[in-house]
């Protein structure tokens, strides 16, 4: 059904003169900040779709904590997911900028529904970056052709920021590869392996060689013999996401699923994250904008002294500043996502973008519980959840600390002569 769906739409682009600005060097001169037609009926789609379907079970899968697969398959046969999947392997192949336009209403709906969302596209980056045209028709062709999961496995109870220290490892047997060790806090763990999709693994191939050459990634079939998925987590916030352990034992993986090169796996790992970390820097824009939407409103409904609350200085000063950040973050963020469909190196716009708008959102969501004041501490207002969804932001895909490291290096490399 995606497929047909894609198809249509496909059809429909390629009907227009010009399809995004951000596929097109030259599609204007100097600065331009309007979204392509293209561009407003996706925001149009997603938004609908996040008031239509999130935001009235967001707070019923909060409390469950049960994988939203009822969101997810409409959103799949809308397109709203795997829409970066490249044509040639029946997506529509839309660059960076377009799925950040997407993810900011998916998340201003519920943020743990669209992390379950975006976890395929991080999943899926190292086979778009380095697989195979084999590969990338076989993996990413069974996304379009049905509902499956996957995920990105690297952190390991060792190894989170400090991706180089993996202890999982994979051994050479003939024409396959062996792989022994543990992942945690996989996101789509247990339903990518429910729904007959597969994982992103980084395993380390030569513990003697530098670095940058010790691990390699592969493509692990979710329901392989040897892989157990571990109990759900409950974390603290977006409780619907399906985060898990994974245990690999005597897994057993053919050569012909090695991504890229062995010994490659680190850079193949990494350089996903240029492409996803705009998504989920636009994603904190989107629970910030919530927030400061639900903030509002409250602000003008709940009177003291006589007045709208919203009239006194000390609120709307916070909802000033809240606006001002928001815009912010999510122009930053259209930076990073630009550089990148460009062709250039987005990772020092990428961290920059995931820093600040993960960091705003910290400060919009507690502004917003603090002019709720007693009832934006209580469940029954949706401030609480978001709160607790937000602060995710600055942990996951590169905490606000590694982040700040990114941007140092990257600015010390710089060439600072006159």
């Amino acid at each position: 059904m995606q497929r047909s769906i894609l198809n249509q739409t496909l059809k429909h682009l390629r009907t227009k003169s010009t399809r995004t600005f951000s596929s097109t060097k030259t599609s204007c001169n100097g600065l331009n900040f309007e979204l392509t037609d293209d561009q407003k009926a996706f925001q149009d789609l997603a938004r609908s779709f996040a008031k239509d379907e999130m935001i009235p079970l967001a707070a019923q899968y909060d409390q469950s904590m049960k994988f939203p697969h009822e969101v997810f398959d409409k959103a799949w046969e809308l397109g709203l997911v795997n829409s970066h999947i490249p044509e040639s392997c029946g997506g529509m192949g839309l660059h960076t900028i377009d799925g950040c336009i997407i993810q900011e209403e998916l998340a201003y709906g519920c943020s743990a529904m669209s992390t379950a969302i975006e976890a395929n596209s991080l999943g899926q980056m190292p086979v778009i970056l380095a697989g195979t045209d084999d590969q990338k028709k076989e993996y990413l062709g069974r996304c379009i052709d049905a509902p499956i999961k996957v995920a990105y496995g690297v952190s390991e109870p060792g190894a989170g920021s400090d991706v180089a220290a993996i202890q999982t490892h994979a051994k050479q047997v003939g024409d396959d590869f062996v792989i022994n060790g543990s992942k945690i806090w996989i996101t789509n763990g247990g339903v990518a392996q429910e729904s007959g999709g597969w994982y992103f693994v980084l395993a380390v191939t030569d513990s003697d060689a530098r670095p940058g050459a010790r691990m390699t990634g592969f493509i692990v079939d979710a329901d392989t013999p040897g892989i157990t998925v571990g109990e759900k987590l409950v974390n603290m916030g977006q409780r619907a996401s399906d985060t898990r352990p994974i245990f690999f034992e005597d897994v057993v993986v053919p050569k012909a699923n090695v991504l890229g090169e062995v010994g490659a796996g680190f850079k193949v790992a990494m350089g996903a994250f240029d492409n996803t970390r705009p998504p989920v820097a636009i994603g904190a824009v989107g629970v910030a904008r919530r927030a400061m939407d639900e903030a509002m409103k409250y602000s003008l409904e709940r009177k003291t002294m006589g007045m709208p609350i919203a009239q006194h200085q000390s609120v709307s000063n916070m909802l000033a500043d809240m606006s001002t950040g928001i815009e912010a973050g999510r122009l930053l963020t259209y930076k990073s996502a630009y550089e990148i469909d460009q062709g250039r190196s987005n990772t020092l716009f990428a961290s920059m973008a995931k820093l600040y708008a993960s960091e705003h959102c910290q400060q919009v969501v507690a502004d917003a519980v603090q002019i709720f004041g007693g009832a934006g501490y209580n469940t029954e207002y949706p401030v609480e959840k978001l709160m607790r969804d937000a602060k995710i932001y600055t942990i996951y895909e590169g905490t606000s600390q590694i982040q700040r490291m990114i941007i140092a290096r990257n600015m010390f490399a710089r060439d600072l002569s006159p």
